[in-house]
């Protein structure tokens, strides 16, 4: 499956604990999505198009009202990324 570089990024911190919450319109209408880390820092890769995507390819799920989550699916699309490591040197 084809995911981009800001999905990734959203991916892997959603597996790393993060949330994505969302805010709405009086309509009900998403105007905005936000990532929040497991530290509670907000990564700015993640908007309202790349929510969208995530949410369409099912890789992150909300559970009874609350914040999206990554799903099973979603961490067997993920590719593995050494966190804190200089990648592509052969180290």
């Amino acid at each position: 499956m084809n995911i981009s570089k800001p999905q990734q990024r959203t991916l892997h911190a959603l597996a790393q604990g993060g949330a994505i919450h969302l805010e709405r319109n009086e309509k009900g209408d998403i105007v905005a999505a936000e990532c929040i880390t497991r530290e509670g820092w907000t990564l700015t890769d993640c908007d309202v198009a790349v929510f969208r995507s995530l949410k369409k390819k099912r890789l992150i799920a909300s559970r009874n009202g609350g914040p999206y989550r990554i799903t099973r699916e979603g961490l067997l699309n993920l590719r593995s990324q050494l966190d804190n490591r200089v990648s592509g040197r052969g180290w």
